[in-house]
């Protein structure tokens, strides 16, 4: 006998001694394991294999439905456990094709020789190799191959996804909350499926969105905190029945889907790391909120965030900090004190850079806090809240509001339509049990009745705060109630005492730009300007769907702030 035979015949015999074999099972979708396209005829083959080798089948590991990119396998993992075992419960893995136990190259090397440490070893039955060389290399070869056309398969099969994405249909998993999935068409033997609203998670999609702008009964914006504790304080669930939690809050306020815009392949499947913009595919389904809606909330959400905003900018009491910034150089103005040679004490707004750098970082101002905040408080006062410029911003509002005033009121008809029914199945399910038709002690019964009663209970609580919403609406806008508005909203910028309401002066004034001491710029966006000012006369532009237009609503240099040199 040859050296290369003996060889051989060593590795092999622990395996014809022991005879104990274990089979792995796997297809890559939970389709293929429902429907058994796969599995028994693997199974089949494989014990045909083991009996024409005298193996006793000591166990069997099936994985339904998972792909082999990965070791994140249920039951992979647990066949390797008892592989490991000292001594193992079986001394041989059956596989069909190497490609059913790894489809990565690397990782399918370093798991056959774990197992070999421990006196496992893997067999194909349709890739019968030895342990020679050459085989040795053949199996590399193949399981390298075997990798490259995973990967193949991945790309097509995301490429057509994409498309079926981009062409408005829905590729699988759970809808987002505020959608139902319903088929569309139907392609052959396939059928195709899109989102549509379901009228009784959308209300709650929309509050979530009123909350985040308004507040409940326009009491002012809410935080994610806030609004989970709302909706759970008022027995309003998720979509599952469940508690709302900071997390689902935040995924409601963000997502575009929200605006008509769903994203697909956002992220790296594996590492879960976000796609550049330009990967995504972008599927059209119905609009929940505006874009004015969705857009004002993420400045919001971005303006109370930590990471683009410091704690104090939001919420300390300093009338500008954080959106004070130097016409010169773009840096922060940040406030500095000083104490006169009485003891005074006396606040500025300094060019941030200049103080850290000096003149030649920045040649930027000083400005005495007191008066940039009256500069700019009393200009918003005198020029932006006057009626007939209001009246201009509000023309959008009048033309959009009665189309508005008829959707809501067909869509709470649909949620009442919903709640009716419901009520009604509740009452054939009561006459039944009454009738003995139906056995109280199915277990299913008593999920079903909760189902319905909380079908009807959340779509008359939707239909009641939707009917509210638009009675809030108001009268026609006219001239004298814009009037009225103007007087009332500058009411809102001073607080009682006289000094200048923090929140609202930030509502309508995004940024403020210290240009020179007789000039100074305030930018703000007009959505924001116009969805604050009308939230605060019962009309919300915002849901009223006006159209948002980017900076400036300030549109000549003749509104600049200019305070004196006093």
């Amino acid at each position: 006998m040859t050296s290369a035979a003996l060889q051989r015949y060593e590795d092999e015999a622990p395996v014809l001694a022991t005879s104990r074999a274990a089979l792995y099972l796997r297809v890559s979708t939970p389709r293929q394991a429902e429907h058994d396209l796969s599995i028994p005829d693997q199974r089949r083959q494989m014990e045909n294999y083991c009996t024409g080798k005298g193996w006793e089948i000591a166990t069997e590991f099936v994985e339904p439905g998972n792909t082999a990119t990965d070791d994140r396998r249920p039951s992979f993992q647990a066949m390797i456990d008892a592989a490991m075992e000292k001594p193992p419960a079986f001394n041989v893995i059956v596989v069909h094709s190497f490609s059913r136990f790894f489809r990565d190259q690397f990782q399918f090397e370093f798991y056959v020789r774990k197992l070999a440490k421990n006196g496992v070893k893997l067999v194909s039955i349709t890739q019968d190799l030895g342990d020679d060389p050459m085989s040795v290399m053949m199996r590399q070869i193949m399981t390298l191959f075997d990798e490259y056309q995973s990967k193949e398969n991945a790309k097509h099969t995301l490429r057509a996804m994409n498309e079926n994405a981009r062409q408005g249909f829905w590729n699988g998993a759970r809808a987002p909350i505020g959608y139902r999935i319903v088929v569309s068409e139907q392609r052959g033997a396939k059928l195709k499926k899109k989102l549509e609203i379901d009228p009784i998670h959308a209300e709650t999609v929309r509050l979530i969105y009123r909350m985040a702008l308004n507040g409940i009964d326009n009491s002012g914006a809410m935080g994610l905190k806030r609004i989970a504790t709302w909706l759970n304080d008022n027995n309003i669930r998720t979509r599952t029945g469940g508690r709302w939690g900071l997390a689902a809050v935040h995924q409601v306020l963000t997502r575009t889907t929200y605006i008509g815009e769903h994203r697909f392949n956002t992220r790296d499947h594996k590492t879960r790391t976000p796609k550049p913009q330009a990967e995504h595919a972008v599927m059209e389904v119905p609009p929940i909120v505006t874009r004015v809606e969705w857009e004002a909330v993420q400045r919001s959400l971005k303006a109370r965030s930590p990471m683009a905003m410091p704690p104090r900018a939001v919420g300390g009491t300093t009338l500008l900090t954080g959106i004070c910034f130097c016409a010169c150089c773009g840096g922060a103005m940040t406030l500095r004190t000083g104490t006169s040679s009485v003891g005074r004490e006396y606040r500025y707004y300094t060019c941030s850079t200049k103080a850290r750098q000096g003149a030649k970082g920045c040649p930027g101002l000083t400005i005495p806090m007191d008066k940039l905040d009256s500069a700019v408080a009393e200009h918003l006062e005198t020029r932006l809240l006057e009626p007939k410029r209001l009246e201009a911003l509000m023309d959008q509002i009048i033309d959009r509001r009665d189309e508005w005033v008829d959707r809501r009121r067909q869509h709470v008809a649909e949620l009442e339509r919903r709640a009716t029914e419901a009520e009604t199945k509740l009452k054939r399910l009561y006459e039944a049990i009454e009738d003995g038709l139906i056995d109280m002690r199915d277990s299913s019964l008593k999920d079903r009745i909760a189902e319905l009663t909380v079908i009807r209970d959340q779509t008359r609580g939707d239909a009641e705060r939707a009917v509210a919403h638009i009675e809030k609406i108001g009268p026609a806008i006219t001239a004298e109630s814009l009037r009225r508005f103007a007087l009332a909203a500058k009411r809102k910028l001073r607080n009682d005492d006289g000094s200048f309401a923090r929140d609202h002066l930030r509502a309508v004034a995004q940024r403020v730009e210290v240009v020179s001491k007789t000039e100074v710029r305030i930018l703000g966006t007009r959505t924001e300007l116009l969805r604050t000012l009308t939230a605060a006369s019962g009309v919300e532009a915002a849901v009223l769907g006006v159209r948002g237009f980017e900076p400036k609503w300030r549109a000549r240099n003749d509104s600049n702030v200019r305070p004196s040199d006093s």
